[in-house]
Order: structure tokens, then sequence, then C-alpha cells
């Protein structure tokens, strides 16, 4: 049973700080959200590493927005919906796709520079969009520019405070309203932080898996205190393997960006065959689930444990122009894009599910928000559009401070909140190890393919970790495990559940999309069963 706080503690005898808006993460979602908040209100941002420290600052593709003469908000609203695979929300898709192009202009006044050519903003094409619209900096270094011109933003407000190197540890609510949450700092001490609004920006799950394109701190942790705390998590089945991971003895699982097949690269298997023909007609350019998958096919069929990218056809100076972290990164382990094929295997790459929330960016518990990967708008459906999520964080962090506008201060006048789980034991097993052992069962049992044998071994094995609720934990690893184990719960019994094929969730015994008994959401919610919910959406 996962309790309902990670730690004991006694909230009047805390410390306390109290601010006007708690935002928690520092990607895209969360510095662009403190930064709109911050024009009227006071805000706390905090993060458990260093501000410039998220997987935005990792985002290569771009951010896809309706900018050319040529396309519309039609035709990227059908691209989205496409991809999603009938799980999509229409109004959240509408919204994305009409108001994503407003929030690259603020971006822009916020000093991010995109490339150009010939004065123009530069647009390349991603799988599955049937325009060029992904905005790019840098040629392949997107998010780290975003990163920087919003977090000098961030640290010029005299209004927005940082907090680095403190964790949040859980959400505390009062009659089922969010009043604020409790941080352990850097030196251990822990303050209770009391807010009118908190928004989760806390990013995704990659670090679930042993294979993943995402950074360290991606572990699970909004989703997991929002669950605790007794959010709707909304469609944890749906989890984004990017195709494209450099794969690569003495390399880390490198993300390849999506751009670089946009840009003409092909795939072949070890045999030195173009494939992707054989499984859909838009080729290298078919949605991420798809290619994803294709490419486990011809590993499996070639015996290998990775295929090529080849973009050697194109001009090395357009190569090196596009794409030059990329370049620059495999030129460390001796591979020249130019030349060579770049061997490649799909890694855990984004979360589609998280915190539902309304259109306003708000969960079930009010005065509760998430924004960015944490949520789950219905933007994404089962499958993420390629570069629709920065999109998402822009768009849906100017209406969750929209909504906060609107509401009054919190009228809570201070109250006592006793937790005494009698933890006393201390975990006994390094959290190096668990957190290893954890990433090696989902990817053997809840990956790209999956079925009820699989899973249900996978369930069993992660139950097995469940003892770790019961210690007394205090260090920033173990907190971290504790968020890991909790979402890896959710996405496998989530996985489970679901007896179809459906987007990003691929079941070798259910191999059909089941319209009819499964166009629906799953929702897991503490203290009750896993709820489907039929979808409206599109």
């Amino acid at each position: 049973m996962i309790p309902r706080y990670l730690v004991d503690f006694d909230l009047e005898s805390l410390p306390k700080v109290k601010t006007d808006v708690i935002v928690i993460g520092s990607g895209i979602a969360g510095l662009f959200t403190a930064i709109k908040a911050g024009k009227d209100r006071q805000v706390l941002m905090i993060t458990k590493n260093a501000l410039l420290e998220s997987n935005t600052r990792y985002a290569q593709g771009g951010i896809a927005a309706v900018i050319s003469e040529d396309d519309s908000p039609a035709f990227h609203r059908a691209d989205t919906l496409l991809a999603g695979a009938g799980l999509c929300s229409s109004d959240a898709v509408d919204i994305l796709v009409n108001e994503g192009p407003l929030g690259v202009k603020e971006l822009i006044a916020l000093g991010t520079t995109f490339d150009e050519d010939n004065g123009e903003l530069a647009l390349t094409q991603e799988g599955a969009h049937s325009h060029r619209r992904i905005l790019h900096a840098n040629g392949d270094a997107t998010g780290f520019e975003i990163v920087r011109a919003l977090s000098e933003q961030v640290i010029k407000k005299d209004n927005i405070e940082v907090w680095d190197n403190h964790f949040v540890l859980d959400i505390i609510t009062d009659d089922g309203v969010c009043i604020g949450v409790l941080v352990q700092g850097p030196d251990g001490k822990r303050i209770f932080v009391q807010g009118d609004a908190t928004i989760l920006c806390s990013g995704g799950t990659g670090q679930l898996y042993r294979y993943t394109t995402n950074p360290e701190v991606a572990t699970a942790d909004g989703v997991a205190m929002a669950y605790r705390a007794g959010a709707k998590i909304r469609d944890m089945e749906f989890l984004q393997f990017h195709p494209t991971s450099l794969c690569y003895p003495g390399a880390p699982r490198f993300l390849i960006s999506e751009a670089v097949r946009g840009e003409g690269a092909i795939l072949r298997n070890i045999k030195g065959e173009r494939f992707m023909s054989k499984y859909h007609e838009m080729l290298e350019l078919a949605p991420r689930d798809i290619v994803a998958r294709a490419i486990v096919s011809e590993m499996e069929e070639t015996k290998s444990t990775f295929i090529y990218l080849d973009i050697t056809h194109e001009t090395a100076d357009m190569i090196k122009h596009r794409f030059p972290t990329i370049v620059e990164t495999c030129m460390v382990y001796g591979l020249d894009m130019t030349t060579d094929w770049i061997p490649v295997a799909p890694a855990a790459h984004y979360m589609m599910g998280g915190v539902q929330t309304d259109l306003s960016g708000e969960s079930n518990i009010s005065r509760l928000f998430a924004c960015g990967e944490a949520s789950s708008t219905g933007v994404h459906g089962a499958n993420r559009l390629a570069s629709n999520s920065l999109s998402e964080a822009i768009v849906f962090g100017s209406r969750i401070v929209n909504r906060i506008r609107e509401l009054p201060p919190l009228n809570w006048s201070g109250g006592s909140l006793v937790v005494d789980c009698n933890r006393v034991d201390v975990p006994m097993q390094a959290m190096v190890e668990k957190r290893l052992k954890l990433q090696k069962v989902m990817v053997r049992y809840v990956g790209l393919r999956r079925d009820e044998e699989l899973l249900s071994k996978g369930l069993e094995e992660l139950s097995r970790q469940l003892p770790i609720f019961q210690s007394a934990l205090f260090k920033k690893e173990e907190f971290e495990f504790a968020n890991m184990l909790t979402c890896s719960l959710l996405i496998t019994q989530a996985a489970l559940a679901r007896k179809e094929s459906r987007g990003a969730h691929y079941r070798f015994d259910y191999p059909e999309r089941d319209d009819l008994n499964w166009r629906k959401h799953l929702l897991q919610q503490r203290e009750h069963e896993i709820v489907g919910e039929f979808s409206d959406d599109v």
C-alpha cells in the first residue's frame, strides 16, 4: 500500500514560509509559468537540482507551432489527433494549435533566439507532421536555448525566489484543498511552504527505465506526490519510446533527434537494408510508436541490438550546420555523422499520461495545478506528436496563470497535521542497487512490447519493493526511489488493465486497437480501483 505521506512530521512544529505561487520544477513549464505568474504574484520556484537541469535542456528537435502561410491550425490539429490514436481531447488540441503561435512570440519576446533562414524563422518537419512547423535553435539545441533565455529572466525578477537543491517531499492538503508543500533543504531540515496555488512542473518518468534519453532528474516525483495526495492520474500506460537513441559501447543513450529523419535520414537494418516501407506509408516519418516497434522487429529479425540511422547522402556542411550538438557528441565516440551510419535503438523518452487536469491546468484537488510532462491535459492522447510538448507547456502555463488570477487568497489560518507511522527502520540495500533493479524490471517486463505474463511478472517484482514505504527516509535518492516505485506500479497496473494495443501501448496478446471496448482513459487514484472512463474525445 502506498501511504499518504512519504515521511512522518508534525506540521505545527515545522518552520513555515508563505508565498503566493509555488512552482515545482525548472524546465520550460516551470520557468515560463513562474515568469507569467511573477508579473503580479510572489513566486517560489523549487528545484531538486540546479536551475538549468531539466528535460527541456536536452530537447533537440524544437517546438511545434503554425508559422508558415501554407500551414494552418486545422492541419496541426489533424496531425495531433492522428498521432494520439483516438484519445486526444479535441478541446485541448484546439487550444494548443490556436494558442501555440502566440506562445512562441512570447518566448521570442523573453529572449529566445530561434534559427532563421533569409530573415524568416527556419522551420523543419518531423515524424507525423504534414507540414514544416518545427522551430529550432542553434540547429539541434532548442531546449537549451529556451532554458537559457527563460532562466535569465527568472534570475532578474525580484518577486521570483529560487530554491536550488531542495526536494519537495509531499503536497499538503486540507479538506481537499492544496495548501502547500513539505520541502527538505540541502541541510536535511524540513520546511512547510504555504501557497495560494501550487504548480507541478516536475517533468517525466524516463529514469524508470534502464535505457532513456532523459537526464538523472526525471524520476516521476510530481506524479507520485500528486497520486499520494489523491489526485487523479490518467493514461499512465502510454509511455513513449523514442525510436532513435545512440546505441554504442561506452556512450550514453543520447537522443538522436526526430529532426534528423525530418531532414531526410533513413533507417537501415544491420544488413544495410532500408525497411520502413514494410511498416508504414510515411516511412521514416511515421508516428513514433510505429517507428519504434518497426525497429524492434528488425532487431529481432536480424538478431541485432541496434539498427542504423543514415544521413550520409546529405552534404557535410548541411549536417554540421543543422545538427551541431549531435555531430559533436557522436564524434566524441569516433562516429562521424557525415560519413558513418549511426547505430541507434529505442529508449524511454516521454510520458503521455500524468496528473489529469482541466483546460486551465487544474487537477481534481483545488489549487493544485500541473503543467508540462507531469500533466495529462488531453493534448497527447495515446501517443505524443513530435515537438508538441514544448508548445503544450507554454500554452497551458499561460492558462494556469490566468486561472490563478481568478482565485481568492487562500483562507487557511493554520491547523494541526501530525503524521506518525512509526517509521524508524532505514533502508538496508543501497539505493543505487534498488534503482538499477527497478529499471531492469521495467525494461524487461513493461517495455515497448507487453503481454499479460510479462506485466504480471513485472508487477510481482515491483511489489516486493513496497516495504520502502515503511522505512524512515532521509536522503534525496531514497525519496526518488519511492517516487519511481510509485509510478512504475501505476504504469504496470494500467498496462495490465488495458487489453488492447493503442498508440505507445502495444500488447502481444491483444495486438489490435479496440475502439468498441477501449476507447477510454484509465484513471488511477489512491485507495480507489482503476476506472475506465469512455472518451468523447476524437
